[in-house]
C-alpha cells in the first residue's frame, strides 16, 4: 500500500478472492497506490493465479461505501466509484472514469478513460473512452461532454470526438468499415486515435 490512503470503517481489504479455483496460493496479492479514499463497507479482493495473481488499485481513486472490487481487477487513476458499484473478476478500469451508484460490471470487461455510467447500469461489454452509458444492459447514450469539459478538453477536441462517435454508432456500417472512415481523423486527433484504438483492441466487443 502506498501513501496517504484513507480507509474507513468495516472494509475488507486484501482478503481471499471469491473464486472457487482459488486454493490459497501465496502469489496472490493486492496492490494499492497513493491518495485513495475507500469508504465504509468496501471489499477489495486479492488476485488469483488465473488472472496474473494481482488486483491493483492506482492513485487518487474515490471509492464510496459498499463498493466491491473482485479478484484480478486492474484500476487506474482518478476514478470515482459511487455507492454499491460492483466489479466482477478481471475487470479493467482506465483513468478518470465515473461509475454511478449500483453500477454492475461483468467479468473481463474494460471501461475506457473519461467514460461515465448512469445509476444502476449493467455493463456486459467493453465501454470505449469518452462515452456515457446507461441501462440494463448498458447502451451508449452519447459523449460524456460534461466530463470532458470539466477535464479541460477543448471544444474542438469534443467536436472531433462527436464525429467519431457518430461514425461508429450512427452510420449503420460494421465496425471495421467505420474505423476505416476514421483513419484520417485519427491521424490529426490523438483522442480519436485512442477511441479507435480501444475499439480495435476490444476482444469482448463494445457496448452497442
Amino acid at each position: 500500500m502506498g501513501r496517504e490512503n484513507r480507509i474507513f470503517q468495516f472494509c475488507s481489504i486484501g482478503d481471499d478472492p471469491q473464486d472457487k479455483k482459488y486454493q490459497g496460493e501465496q502469489e496472490s496479492r493486492l496492490e494499492i497506490g497513493n491518495g485513495n479514499t475507500i469508504r465504509e463497507y468496501c471489499s477489495i479482493n486479492r488476485g488469483t493465479l488465473g488472472g496474473g495473481g494481482i488486483t491493483r488499485i492506482g492513485d487518487n481513486n474515490w471509492i464510496m461505501a459498499y463498493v466491491h472490487i473482485a479478484h484480478d481487477c486492474i484500476i487506474g487513476n482518478d476514478n470515482v466509484f459511487a455507492n454499491n458499484t460492483t466489479l466482477a473478476g478481471h475487470v479493467r478500469v482506465q483513468d478518470h472514469v465515473t461509475l454511478g451508484g449500483f453500477t454492475g460490471i461483468h467479468q473481463f470487461c474494460t471501461i475506457g478513460s473519461y467514460s461515465f455510467s448512469a445509476i444502476s447500469s449493467v455493463i456486459v461489454k467493453d465501454v470505449p473512452p469518452f462515452l456515457i452509458v446507461s441501462g440494463n444492459t448498458a447502451k451508449p447514450k452519447g459523449l460524456n461532454k460534461e466530463g470532458l469539459r470539466r477535464h479541460g478538453f477543448s471544444a474542438d477536441i469534443v467536436e472531433q470526438l462527436r464525429k467519431a462517435y457518430k461514425t461508429i454508432y450512427r452510420n449503420g456500417m460494421i465496425i471495421n468499415e467505420s474505423l476505416g472512415q476514421l483513419q484520417e481523423l485519427s491521424e490529426t486527433c490523438p483522442q480519436v486515435a485512442a477511441f479507435c484504438g480501444f475499439i480495435r483492441e476490444s476482444s469482448r466487443g463494445i457496448v452497442r
